[in-house]
This record gives structure tokens, sequence and C-alpha cells, in this order.
């Protein structure tokens, strides 16, 4: 039994010897069991009083973590020796529960930075929304066309999909068939990597250069061979043909992107789906330069916004690099003469076509036709003449000019007029000093960047725009050095190294951001713009400038140089247009404290505000004129006609035919003079008379001041607009045929119907002869000096020659009274008689001062007769009326002047007619066009319109408008960035 306990126990005590799992050690026997231990092992101390063997130190691992365990002791127990207890497994599971707190601590940690980068990432893509509107909206509407439940079912299941598989396998098989295809896009890449590195070496740190490629292990055994020289050469040849087919590739893929965005562009400027587009930045940008463009800066306000100022020596090529940038040739040529006569700011915008217009034009140039190239060159070539003032050769106004195409780098330009040395034949004595004064003006913007054109092909020291520049910009901050013609310079230039030391700004006394060569075409003005490309870079693919590491290759051609000038300009406009921005506000709010404390109560109106309201006032005042009544037209018409024809009237028909012996001849004078005036001069005068007199009326309505609210700061206006518009108002030929037709039958009518009419006549002849009269006499004063009574009472005495005059009155007068009937002119011996009469008495008298005395003398004892004979004439309408027969009164004279009063009152109502039906109309469509010419030209509303009012309003207009559309841009270019 007990044999069989222990039999079993011993099997017990293998197993446990046997499964000590991962301890490389022997069995202890204080892990047996203690009958095993007795039975079996009696040789082993089971008393407690043996002394215990050594203590065992044993080596533990862990197949988990390699790491080993702590040591084991050997303790005493009650029956023996025990293995001391060691929690391994326990110590493992918490070392497990560690490594868990870290794993789960991570992946929390993970998780949240994941979440934190897709939200970055979220934010940074765009809103898709907005272009939904480029997939049909019968894609959105699919689902409502097209039962897809019913599609799916009518679908194959997986397993005969499965069927319609291909063989993979083969397919593995064709893919390795074609790796030979793949190896060249490999190489490819290879020759990428390689290039990269060989550009490393070559090339100055932070430029922008292209890859060369890696020949490969046998290249660079070839390499060993030669000499070092000869190794760099090849290598420079060989980088340079590598950026040349890397700058082909480049080229091609940015011409297949300009033809993507043009076709963008053009989608959007047909307006499919009727988007509002949104101005660009430069078109916004080159809005507030236009407007500061014709700011008159009275108070100080200075422009410092960016532009690119294109300055360099007469001929030295600028026009060309600006063609280049434009990609067009929109400007006029010459050979060796000065075509720029005017600044000309060209703002190059993106567009879906390439095209160019004027600021003040809402025509478009083609610039892909050449007969709308042509017309654009004389435009601007007229422009600029006709900027230039007379006796001047150049001038300071700017043509705007916009040009807009795919692939153009946005920017604005200014070209100025070439700096010349000497002033020739033909040019203004001040030519050198305006260019000079024009360029300095442009330069000493801070922001401005300045655009330095030098000609490569002439000596360096034959430059004068460099002194310029340098004075401008010692430090050479914001210019950018351009070396034209560089072509001709490689051929003739002597020394290569000079066109180095020009590159790296070792020879020139100035500094600058950059340095570039360009190649602007062979001179021919008919070549065109991709003919100069390919140009350019044929020959600089070819030039030892290149090859011999003179040139770099982000120094050469104008697309690299564009590049970098627009770089340069949208660096200043992010660094400067905020402090701009600022400046004007605070001119603002200076004009507009000066405004209320100088006009309180005026609202502020501009110059073109002004003119509006004065437009309407004067043409109040124009309809003003068919508010006259008839009656006043008639009375002034009838008034001036008489004044202008009464002296006519009376010395060449009423005084002749008052010479006569009978009323026959008196009459039949009469009619022939009548006639005779009315076929020659008559009606001219009364159209004269008209159309002075509608002027009167005009300049009094437009002159007279209206009480409190008549603004004098119209009166320049208004009297310009009333001198041009009588100059332009022509009256209507025809009106004269009418009145001849209508004052003939006039004067032929002799017959007064009542004594009204007559009375009327003898009034108006009484009038006419006393004022003759009164005349003639004033005449005969002042010949003859003053009389006694004046004498005494002014004190005042008569001249010898009047002295001379009076005696011979006197002894005129005594022939009068001795014949009343005497002839209007003296006989010869009569003379004689009154000549001797005064020597005899020591008085000498010439011949004509007799006559000349004798005319007045005589006139007025006949003006005294004809008054006599008139109030003898008002009783003598009934002898009118009985034809004078069986009387000795005649009264022809009466009549005639009835005739003429008639005339003058049927000529003045004709004339009236005339003026209120049509001449007032002519003359109001004549003040609108006036007025339309004067609002086009900005030059005379500036100089009708003046006054420190007129200026402040003005002011405060363009400085609103500059702040309100710089603060619009400032926030377009937040967003753009």
């Amino acid at each position: 039994m007990w044999r069989t306990r222990a039999a079993a126990a011993c099997v017990i005590c293998r197993s446990l010897a046997n499964s000590s799992c991962g301890i490389k050690r022997k069995s202890p026997l204080q892990n047996l069991h203690l009958v095993c231990r007795s039975i079996h092992h009696p040789s082993y101390p089971s008393s407690k009083f043996q002394r215990p063997p050594l203590r065992i130190s044993i080596q533990l691992f862990s197949s988990l973590n390699r790491l080993p365990l702590r040591k084991t002791k050997l303790l005493n127990v009650k029956y023996g020796y025990q293995f001391h207890r060691n929690f391994w497994l326990a110590r493992l599971a918490s070392r497990l529960l560690k490594v868990r707190y870290l794993i789960l601590g991570s992946a929390v940690g993970g998780g949240y930075t994941a979440k934190k980068t897709y939200d970055q990432w979220k934010d940074m893509m765009p809103d898709l929304d907005e272009y939904k509107w480029i997939i049909p909206d019968f894609v959105w509407e699919l689902d409502e066309l097209i039962d897809f439940e019913k599609l799916i079912k009518a679908l194959p299941d997986a397993d005969d999909l499965a069927k319609l598989l291909p063989d993979f396998d083969k397919i593995g098989e064709s893919f390795a068939s074609l790796k030979g295809f793949l190896s060249p896009g490999y190489n490819l890449v290879s020759e990428l990597i390689g290039a990269s590195d060989l550009l490393l070496l070559l090339g100055a740190p932070g430029e922008t250069a292209f890859r060369a490629t890696d020949q490969g292990y046998d290249n660079d055994k070839q390499f060993k061979k030669v000499s070092d020289k000869e190794k760099i050469d090849q290598l420079q040849e060989e980088l340079l043909r590598t950026q040349l087919k890397y700058q082909r590739m480049l080229e091609r893929l940015e011409k297949e992107n300009k033809e993507l965005r043009k076709l963008v562009l053009q989608r959007d400027d047909k307006g499919i789906h009727q988007r509002k587009l949104k101005k660009s930045l430069i078109d916004m940008y080159s809005e507030v330069l236009d407007i500061l463009s014709d700011y008159d800066a009275s108070y100080n306000t200075q422009d410092h916004l960016p532009r690119v100022v294109v300055v360099g020596d007469q001929s030295a090529g600028k026009t060309s690099v600006l063609e280049m940038i434009a990609q067009a040739r929109i400007f006029p040529r010459g050979s060796g003469e000065m075509m720029t006569r005017s600044p000309v700011k060209v703002t190059l915008s993106e567009g879906p076509h390439h095209v160019a217009l004027f600021k003040d034009s809402s025509r478009e140039f083609d610039l892909t036709k050449e007969e709308d190239l042509a017309a654009l060159r004389n435009e601007i070539e007229i422009r600029m003449r006709n900027s230039v003032k007379e006796g001047c050769t150049v001038s300071t106004e700017t043509i705007s000019l916009s040009v807009k195409g795919p692939g153009l780098q946005r920017m604005v330009l200014v070209d100025l007029p070439g700096v010349i040395s000497t002033v020739t034949s033909g040019m203004a004595p001040d030519t050198k000093e305006t260019i000079f004064s024009i360029s300095k003006a442009y330069m000493q913007n801070p922001n401005a960047i300045i655009l330095c054109i030098q000609d490569g092909s002439v000596d360096a020291e034959r430059s004068i725009v460099t002194d310029l520049v340098s004075q401008m910009d010692p430090q050479g901050k914001r210019t950018i050095f351009v070396l034209t013609k560089v072509d001709l310079a490689e051929k003739n230039v002597a020394s290569p190294n000079r066109i180095q030391q020009i590159i790296e700004g070792k020879l020139f006394p100035m500094k600058a951001l950059g340095y570039f060569a360009v190649v602007t075409g062979k001179g021919n003005s008919s070549e065109s713009i991709e003919s100069i490309k390919e140009y350019e870079e044929e020959f600089f693919q070819n030039s030892k400038l290149l090859k011999t590491s003179m040139l770099k290759a982000h120094q050469v051609t104008t697309k690299n140089l564009s590049l970098a000038v627009s770089d340069c300009f949208w660096k200043m406009v992010r660094e400067s247009v905020e402090q701009q921005a600022d400046a004007f506000k605070a001119t603002r709010f200076n004009l507009e404290t000066e405004w209320k404390n100088n006009y309180p109560r005026l609202r502020e109106l501009d110059r073109n505000e002004l003119f509006e309201k004065a437009k309407n006032e004067i043409l109040d005042e124009v309809i003003s004129l068919t508010q006259v009544t008839p009656k006043h037209w008639e009375e002034i018409l009838e008034k001036t006609l008489w004044e202008r024809v009464s002296t006519h009237v009376i010395e060449n028909i009423y005084l002749p035919a008052a010479q006569t012996t009978n009323s026959g001849t008196f009459n039949t004078t009469v009619d022939i003079k009548l006639k005779q005036w009315t076929d020659k001069q008559l009606p001219n005068k009364a159209v004269e008379v008209a159309w002075e007199t509608l002027q009167e009326e005009f300049s009094r309505f437009m002159t007279e001041k209206k009480g409190k609210e008549h603004d004098d700061i119209f009166d320049k206006l208004k009297q310009a607009v009333k001198e041009e518009t009588i100059k332009r108002h022509r009256w209507n030929e025809r009106a004269e045929d009418s009145l001849r037709v209508i004052q003939h039958n006039a004067l032929e009518d002799r017959s007064i119907s009542d004594k009204q009419q007559w009375d009327a006549a003898i009034h108006f002849m009484e009038e006419t002869l006393q004022s003759r009269l009164k005349d003639t006499e004033s005449v005969i004063e002042d010949m003859v000096g003053p009389d006694w009574k004046k004498r005494w009472l002014h004190w005042v005495g008569r001249t010898k020659e009047q002295n001379i005059r009076n005696e011979t009155k006197n002894e005129l007068e005594k022939l009068i009274k001795c014949n009343e009937d005497h002839a209007a002119y003296l006989a010869n011996d009569e003379v004689t008689t009154v000549r001797k009469n005064l020597e005899a008495r020591g008085v000498t008298v010439d011949p004509c001062l007799i006559k000349d005395t004798w005319h007045q003398i005589y006139r007025r004892f006949f003006l005294k007769s004809a008054l006599n004979h008139c109030n003898l004439c008002r009783r003598g309408f009934y002898y009118y009326q009985r034809h004078f027969v069986d009387s000795e009164l005649e009264c022809n004279d009466v009549v005639l002047f009835w005739r003429i009063q008639r005339m003058l009152a049927i000529t003045a109502n004709t004339l009236r007619q005339q003026l209120t039906n049509t001449e007032v109309r002519r003359l109001e469509k004549n003040v609108k066009e006036v007025l339309e010419d004067f609002a086009e030209d900005n030059e005379k509303k500036v100089m009708l319109l003046t006054g420190k009012r007129v200026q402040l309003a003005e002011d405060l207009k363009k400085v609103r408008e500059i702040q309100e559309k710089l603060e619009a841009f400032i926030e377009a270019l937040h967003q753009e960035k």
C-alpha cells in the first residue's frame, strides 16, 4: 500500500521536476514529495538538527522579456530546505499592465493628434459647395430619374462577375515583359536625382536652377581620364543641355496650364452660370492709381503706392522689355528717335483673351490680330502727341492702358520717356530737364520698384540713367537692373568679363536687388513675340556667357525677369499698402475738419456735382426766355431796330426827298430809296437786331442775381456758356428772305385808316425830329463853344477855332435869313462871299470849314422847319383823306413816317415769332451741347469752377474714394493671402 502511494508520489515528483517551464536547473530535493524523499532518497537528511547546505543561487530567464529575474534563496523549513516562493507571474502581469497603460496613452494621444491634423486639413480644403455648378444639374437629379434598386437587382452576382475577371497570372507575366518599356522612366528619375546633386555642387545657395543629369558609372570613368578643366567644361555643357531640356518640359506644362486657365476664364467670361465675377486684385489696385493720377495734391497728399517704374537711356530697349513682359508689340516704334513722349501706365492682368483697352475707352484691341495691334500703336502715338502742349517735347500727363491675357504676370508698370544727354533740333530747350524731373518724381516714391534698363551694346561709361538711379535708391533696396541687347554685347565686347562685372553689380556705381540679362530681338520692328522668344532661347543655349558660368540660369530671359519683377512688386504692395491706407485716412479726417469749420451750412459738392447744379440752373434760365411776353419782345425789337436804322432813314431817305419841290417828286424819291433799302440792308439789319436782342435777354437771365440763392461760384461758368453759345448760334438763313417780302409789302402801303394812326405817325415824327435837332444843336455847340451864359457861370472860354466857327456860324445864319428857301448845299460863289466877309472882319476861314459849318446850320434850320410843318399837319388828316385836293397843306412826310412806323411794328412782330417759335429752342439746344462739351472737358471745368471751396470738396471726394478702394483692395489681398 505504501509502495503504491510512494510510486505515485514519485511520479508526481518527476512530473513536477519536469514541468519547470523556462527554468534551466536541476530539480532540488525540496521539490519532491516527503514520502518519495524518505523512501527513494534515504540518504537525504530529514532531521532538523542537521546543518543546512550552502545557499545555491541560480539564474532565471523569462521567455517574454529575456531579462533576468531575481535570484532565488534556499531557506530552512520544518522538513528540510525548501525553495523560496518566487511570484514572477504576478510581477510579469504587473509589467504587462504597465505596457497596457503605455499603449492606451499612446492611442489616446495619437487619436487626438490625428483628429487635430484632420481638422487642420479640413480647414485648408476649399469649400466645394461653390463649385457645384461644375457638375450639371441633371447629375444631382439622377436619383429621381433612375431607380437604382431595380438597377442593382438587374446586375449579375459576384460569382458570375468572378468568372469574367482576367487571369492575373498572365497579366503579371505581361507586366514583366514591359519592364524594358518602363526602364526609360526609371532612368529619367535617376537623371533628375543625379542632376540635382550636380547642381548642388555647381550652383550657389538659394538660386533657382535646373537639374543636370548623371551619366552613370561609365561617364565617371571617362571624367577620371581627362583633365579637371575638360571635366568641368563637360559638366557645364551637360548641365546647360539638361537645363534647356527641362526648361522645355516646364514651358510645355506651363503652356498646357495656360490653355486650361484660358478655358476656365472663357467659361467664366461668358457667364454660363451667370455668376458675378469679382474684380481682380490688380484691377482694383490699378483703379486706385488712376484716381491718384488725376488727383491734384494741393494739400500735400503724397502718393507712395508701389508701381514698377521703367527708366533707361533713350533707345536702351525699355519699350522692348515692356513688350516682352506684356507679350505683345503694343508701342509705337522709331529708329533712333524719341517715341515715348509721356508716361504710359500699363496694368498687366490675367484674362481669357489677349486684349488691351484704355482707361477712358470701351474699345478692346485684340492683340492676336495685326490690324488691332497697328490701331493700338497708332492710338497711343496720337494720345502722346495730343498730351504734349505747344512748345514742349514731352508731357507729364499719364496714359493709362490695361493689358489682359493668359499667363501674364500681374503688376503695374510705368514706361517713362528715355533719359537724354543732348537736346537736338526740333526739341524744346527744357526737354532734358523735363525728362529728369518726370523720372525723379516717379522714382522718389519710396515704395516704387525701379526697373533700370541699360543697353549692353554701348560703353558703360556712356550710361546716364545709372547715376540717376543711384541717387534715388543708393542702397538698391528697390532696384532691379536689366542689361539688354546681350547678343550684341557678347559679339562686340572684347572682354566678356565686363558683362560679368555688370551682372554682378561691380561695374556701375549703383546697387540692385537683382541683375538680369535679356535679349529683346534682332532690331527688326516686324518681329513677333514668339520669334523673339525663340531667338532669346537659342542665343542663351549657345552663349559662352552661360557655358563659362559668367551668367547664371536664373538671371537670363525676360520670363525670369517678369517673374522676379512681379514678386518684388507684390511684396512691396503687401508691405506698404496698409500704411498708405492709414495715411489717406488721416488726410480725410483733416479735410473733413477743415470743411466743417469753413463751410458748416453747405453740402460737400465736388466739381462734377457743382457742374450738374450749374447746368440745371442754366437750362432753367434758358427756359425762362420762353416766358417773356410777346409785348416785351416787340417793344424791345421795335425800339432797337429804329435806333439802328433811324440815321439811314433821316439822312438818306427823308432829307434828300424833302429837298424836292413838289409832292410827286417827294413820293417818287421816297419809294425808290425805300425799295433799295429793303432789298439790300433792311432785312439783314432786322435779323442782326433780333439776334442782339436775344443775346441781351439771354445775358440778362444768366447774370441776374437771385437774392440769397445766388451762388457766385457759377458766374464764371455761366459767362463761358453764354459766350460759347452765342458763338455757335446761327440765325435761320431763310428768315431774311421771308422778312424782306413782309417789309416790302409793309412799306408799299400808304393808307392810314383812322385819325389815331395819323396822330401816332405825327407823334413818331416829332420825337424823331426833336431827337435829331437836339443832336444837331449839341454838335453846333461843340463847334462854336459855350454861349455867354456858360462862359460867365462856369468860367470857361472859347478856343481860337471855336471863335472862327462862331463867326462863320453867324455869317451863315444871315444867309439863311435872307433866303429861307435856300438849297441844302452852298454854291461856290456863296462860299467865296462868306469867306470874304469874314476876312473883312479879320477872320481867316478855310472853305471846307465854311461848308462843314453850313451843313450843321442848314440841318438845324431844316429840322426846325420840319417840326413847324409837323404841327401844321396835326389837323391835316381830313385833307389826307381827300388826297390834299384844293389844299395848300401837304403832309407827305407824315405819311412817310407812318409807313416807317408800320414797317417797324410788322418787322418786330415777325421777329418775335421767329424768336419764340424757332430761335429760343435752337439756343436751348446749343446751350445743352455746350454744357455737354464742358462736362467732357475736365480742364475746362477746372478752369471755370475754381476756388478754395471747390478744391476742398474735390480733394475730399478723391481722398474718400481712394481710401475706400484701398480698404477693399486690402481686404481682397488678405483673402487671397
